[in-house]
């Protein structure tokens, strides 16, 4: 495994043991929607989470490093690791509550820097992805296959600046060119840092899973109730949350997903577009993940509805995410 030299290591264990290795050929950028510090990013994946990222970058300038980047982590679902053994090496940063901020002028130095070293030290071409499996730099919302049901992860304002700050300060400093100024008129790397929210911002963990025998006939929406009742979630509250379940059933059996925002003074309720959760393999399971951030109201609950081309039975639920109320 390979630990990036300017990276304080925050080991997880056992994953870093006990996951598969990788051929590093990717580097995907996240927003964790937390004004958190690299060291509370490694908690949260440490205490109440399966899921994990490479590195943690926060408002200050320090990078955690969490797992080598020649061991899987799975922060970005298909590109995790791919049957052929590649795999994509993930940075969460710290972001406002809605991930609509910028990066800071730290964060957009530490991501550089973290690309040049991927570059020298795992040969990742210096090039923007061009499909969901070609070696390159992306962020998450790049391609589907790299979020299982769909994300705006890092948000517009920091999609805006990977390709006009971070990608080209990767490639200008790889081969040693001096990157071009930037215009005043395009603000997208801050001159000062961003001041982190404060303390009393920080969301509350959202944990609880239960095993279930729930049925879901063919054809037919059926609510995935979590280890309470049906509602995931109760406003008033912001969150960005995943549902996860084991679903059983014939091979070749597509599940799809649609999360509802159901209002209780009136009994209506207002419906996503499907999300595809994927088809059962061969050994008759598939796990799904779905994920949505939003905000509630006083009398609205978030649901969460499976549909099945034919019957299965959801053996397993969990559901994890963060809240603000």
């Amino acid at each position: 495994m390979a630990w990036y030299p300017d990276a304080v290591k925050m080991e997880l264990q056992p994953e870093s043991d006990k996951q598969e290795a990788i051929r590093p050929t990717q580097f995907i950028v996240h927003s964790i929607v937390a004004p958190w510090t690299a060291r509370r990013t490694y908690e949260y994946w440490r205490d109440s989470t399966n899921l994990e990222s490479h590195f943690g970058v926060d408002y200050e300038g320090t990078v955690g490093q969490y797992i080598g980047t020649e061991t899987r982590a799975d922060a970005n679902a298909g590109a995790n690791r791919r049957g052929d053994g590649t795999g994509a090496v993930s940075a969460e940063t710290a972001s406002n509550t809605k991930a609509t901020d910028p990066w800071n002028a730290k964060q957009v130095e530490d991501l550089i820097a973290i690309g040049v070293w991927l570059h020298q030290r795992h040969g990742i071409p210096l090039r923007i992805c061009r499909t969901h499996s070609d070696p390159g730099f992306g962020y998450h919302s790049m391609f589907p296959q790299w979020s299982t049901s769909g994300t705006a992860c890092p948000g517009v304002a920091r999609i805006r600046q990977f390709r006009e700050v971070v990608f080209p300060g990767i490639v200008a400093r790889a081969t040693g060119k001096t990157p071009a100024p930037e215009k005043p008129s395009k603000p997208t790397a801050p001159t000062v840092p961003v001041t982190p929210p404060k303390e009393d911002s920080m969301p509350d963990l959202l944990t609880e899973s239960s095993p279930t025998t729930a049925e879901v006939p063919a054809g037919k929406w059926s609510l995935l109730a979590m280890a309470k009742d049906s509602a995931l979630l109760q406003g008033p509250c912001s969150y960005s949350v995943t549902a996860y379940a084991t679903v059983i059933g014939a091979p070749g059996t597509r599940v799809t997903g649609r999360f509802q925002d159901l209002t209780l003074s009136t009994k209506r309720p207002s419906l996503d577009l499907p999300m595809d959760a994927g088809v059962i393999g061969p050994d008759g399971r598939l796990d799904v993940a779905l994920t949505r951030p939003g905000k509630l109201a006083k009398d609205v609950q978030l649901k969460l509805e499976l549909l099945a081309t034919a019957p299965v039975t959801v053996t397993y639920r969990v559901l994890r995410g963060l809240v603000w109320r």
